[in-house]
């Protein structure tokens, strides 16, 4: 077994793990060689102390960046092991991932790695074609895998009572000023290697809506006429809501998105409903099970969504001074 993993490793892996999802498209991650190992860090810059004070958000896109990693080392050959939260004095490190038994990636690890680069958020409505059994089935085991759980949400009744947790928690957002002002920072209407480009937002949201989606500067659409009448909602959740519950969940919903990915389905996320505290408690009671909600998903088929941009390697990088 190899010692440690090299440079050129690291730069090659980090290409992909850049492509996770986060809050925004904030990017709060940050990734290092230290001793062998390949170690990722939150970046305290890039933290969004309206939208997510508790840091929970930023934990779940480190993790689904960990997920990231985990692939491109797996079909690279060279797998690696897992230690999340490792140094108790440096609260900042999420994860560390050291070589493993070297082996030939899964028949999984590779579809899931092609899809890694197709993988965004779609956040246009969705045809009304219903989603498969199979794939829900699919979708649910990858959560598993992951040691997280899926609720599909079935029936008029189970949505539309999400419908009004989550438009109360959207509600409880919006009204704070500094949220607003946050949410406006992340929009791009020009390049930027960061935030949402207008062009990605979506339809501006109508009173009729079923569901809230966050105003991205998207385009307006007819008066009247509904965005989505019949989603497919899905929750993820994990056995607890410790830092090291929401890095396992980060890892969890990125294998659930690759997962939708390969299957062809487009996906959006919803936090609202997570980021309340109140809403939460009253999403996980409506569900009646055991655990946390980490993350709330539309799910269906549609047009090709518009990806969002990420920085390069070299910005998420800390790579030790060589001396002259």
């Amino acid at each position: 077994m190899d010692t440690g993993f090299t440079v050129t490793q690291l730069r090659a892996a980090v290409a992909d793990a850049v492509r996770a999802p986060s809050l925004h498209n904030s990017q709060p991650w940050r990734f290092r060689l230290r001793d062998g190992g390949i170690e990722v860090s939150v970046d305290p810059a890039r933290r969004l102390p309206a939208t997510d004070p508790s840091g929970w958000g930023a934990r779940v896109a480190c993790g689904a960046a960990v997920f990231n990693l985990r692939l491109a080392l797996a079909v690279a050959g060279t797998p690696a092991k897992v230690r999340l939260r490792p140094y108790p004095a440096e609260p900042e490190v999420m994860a560390r991932l050291v070589p493993d038994l070297p082996r030939r990636p899964t028949p999984t690890e590779q579809s899931l790695y092609v899809a890694v680069a197709r993988r965004f958020s779609n956040r246009a409505p969705f045809w009304p074609d219903p989603v498969p059994a199979d794939a829900r089935w699919r979708l649910g085991e990858a959560a598993r895998a992951e040691q997280c759980w899926l609720e599909l949400l079935i029936g008029v009744s189970a949505v539309n009572a999400f419908a009004e947790i989550a438009r109360s928690a959207h509600r409880v957002l919006d009204r704070d000023p500094g949220y607003r002002a946050e949410l406006a920072e992340w929009v791009r209407t020009g390049p930027a290697p960061d935030g949402v480009p207008a062009a990605a937002g979506g339809p501006q949201v109508e009173p009729q809506d079923l569901l809230p989606a966050r105003g991205f500067g998207g385009r307006s659409r007819a008066p009247g006429r509904d965005f989505e009448p019949e989603p497919l909602v899905a929750v993820l959740g994990s056995a607890g809501n410790t830092a090291t519950d929401q890095l396992v969940a980060g890892q969890a919903l990125q294998r659930v998105l690759l997962t939708a990915t390969d299957a062809g389905l487009g996906v959006s996320m919803m936090s609202q409903p997570i980021e309340v505290p109140g809403a939460r408690e009253a999403l996980r009671l409506s569900l009646g099970r055991f655990g946390t909600p980490q993350m709330v998903m539309r799910i269906g088929y549609g047009q090709p969504g518009r990806p969002t941009p990420r920085r390069g390697v070299d910005e998420v990088l800390d790579l030790p001074v060589v001396p002259a």
